[in-house]
């Protein structure tokens, strides 16, 4: 079986944000660079039910926790 590869756009759905390739780029403009040694999932910008589903998408799902890991390089 091939691993499922999703989209920035999807994540981005799933953290309930705009996902238009445009708006991405605007997220990721706006809040990098994160610090170094600030994960992903503790940045100041998310809600708490978006820090938790980070956090749940990287611990229980490697078909999302690859595409978080983007989002975390193209943050930093």
């Amino acid at each position: 079986m091939e691993p499922t590869v999703h989209p920035f756009a999807e994540l981005f759905d799933q953290l309930g944000l705009p996902s238009a390739e445009s708006e991405i780029r605007a997220f990721i403009d706006q809040h990098r660079p994160l610090p170094n040694g600030v994960k992903i999932t503790e940045a100041p910008f998310w809600t708490p039910s978006q820090a938790r589903l980070l956090k749940d998408l990287l611990l229980e799902d490697a078909d999302w926790a690859e595409v978080v890991d983007q989002l975390n390089l193209a943050l930093h």
